[in-house]
């Protein structure tokens, strides 16, 4: 999901609901204590440099519990964060606390924000003998391959 996503949804939403991928909702009493423009820029197993770009909102649930982050004090916070921060419509991701800071990806379903699993990719698969098909990668990165 991406900034202007989030924003065309809260338009149409009076509360806002957060959803870890185990659909246990995040409690209503939570707070979006970090907004940020995380840049990174690194090389992959190929060789190849690259950078990425993403939207970090973290949300953090504390002991307030009569705290509820109304729909129009996250369109305050995203306003303010834009214009500060001179954010990109960029991808979402969101940290949350688990058994250490997670962070997930964003999606927008039936009125609700779903915070949805990453994975970790081999962005070099060409280079490193991985098939791009359905095939099995069991054996794809041999010794002297050059696979990391």
């Amino acid at each position: 999901m991406r900034l202007s996503e989030i924003k065309t949804a809260l338009n149409y939403l009076k509360t806002i609901e957060f959803v870890l991928p185990n659909r246990d909702a995040i409690p209503a009493h939570f707070h979006v204590t970090e907004v940020g423009l995380v840049k990174k820029h690194f090389i992959d197993c190929g060789g190849t440099v690259r950078k990425e770009e993403v939207i970090n909102f973290q949300l953090f649930t504390a002991t307030d519990y009569d705290h509820r982050l109304s729909v129009e004090k996250l369109q305050t916070i995203i306003k303010d964060s834009e214009e500060l921060l001179q954010l990109p419509d960029a991808e979402i991701e969101v940290e949350h606390q688990g058994r250490t800071i997670e962070t997930y990806r964003l999606a927008f379903v039936n009125g609700q924000f779903l915070l949805t699993a990453k994975q970790t990719d081999c962005l070099a698969k060409d280079k490193c003998g991985i098939p791009t098909t359905n095939q099995e990668q069991s054996n794809a990165c041999t010794p002297g391959s050059g696979c990391c």
